[in-house]
């Protein structure tokens, strides 16, 4: 599966008997200290590629705001933000960054879609395998691994895929799971992490609190590792709060 979806990349090896914790560990100091993220309602994969689309360098208020700008101006048919004139389209999404790129790129996704499928709607992908749903939405332009993650596992299609939005990456390599890199490749290594046993919509949970967490405490700038509850586990944290010697590490 990871090798139609990162054709490019080098395959790891298996991940050692210690990393197979690694991520449930995690998931339950944050779990412990933050509490359960409320449970997401899932949308129809064509309106949380539209919100993925406009929402990448945005702030969730203003992600969350537009969707129902666009509402407002346009109805609840996708089908009216299509036809709209392209200044319009612009006009609606002035919330969020760059919306002099995203709006002719929405538009173009949704003239897109109606030409290779004969109607507005992603629905069809329930009846594709994950990597091949990813491949197809990744041919879009102003789309990539975090937009395809995110369609196929936030929305009703409901598949396993971890979405690596500033946040999310941020924390991952502060605690040293992944080195430095691109999406794609980060999201390849933390996969090999993943327990089987974990759903989609665990993942979306995991990914909720890696959210709430680079938000909260593991700030880009300032991070409150003190208070932090992955502080015994982070490869930063150890390098930046003393005394050490009571930290334990996660393992390399």
């Amino acid at each position: 599966m990871t090798d139609f979806l990162f054709p490019d990349a080098h395959i790891p090896p298996p991940a050692l008997p210690a990393d197979l914790d690694r991520l449930p560990l995690i998931h339950r100091l944050l779990l412990g200290y933050y509490g359960q993220p409320q449970p997401r309602t899932p949308w129809t994969p064509l309106k949380q590629f539209v919100y993925s689309l406009l929402s990448a360098r945005t702030k969730t208020l203003a992600s969350d705001q537009v969707m129902r700008d666009l509402e407002a101006r346009f109805g609840p048919k996708w089908e009216s933000v299509r036809d709209a004139p392209l200044s319009d389209i612009e006009q609606a999404v002035q919330v969020v960054t760059f919306p002099e790129i995203k709006a002719p790129r929405l538009k173009l996704a949704l003239q897109q879609i109606t030409a290779r499928y004969g109607s507005l709607t992603l629905d069809f992908l329930a009846n594709y395998r994950t990597e091949k749903i990813r491949a197809w939405l990744e041919k879009f332009e102003g789309v990539g691994p975090q937009v395809s993650a995110a369609v196929v596992n936030f929305s009703t299609l409901r598949r396993r895929a971890i979405t690596l939005d500033g946040h999310h990456l941020r924390v991952v390599q502060r605690l040293g799971l992944t080195p430095r890199g691109d999406v794609r490749r980060t999201e390849e290594i933390l996969m090999r992490m993943v327990p089987e046993t974990w759903s989609a919509e665990m993942l979306d949970e995991h990914h909720s609190l890696f959210k709430i967490h680079g938000q909260t405490l593991c700030t880009l700038t300032d991070p409150n590792c003190n208070s932090c509850p992955l502080l015994s586990v982070c490869r930063y944290g150890q390098r930046t709060v003393t005394p050490k010697s009571t930290l334990v590490s996660l393992g390399d």
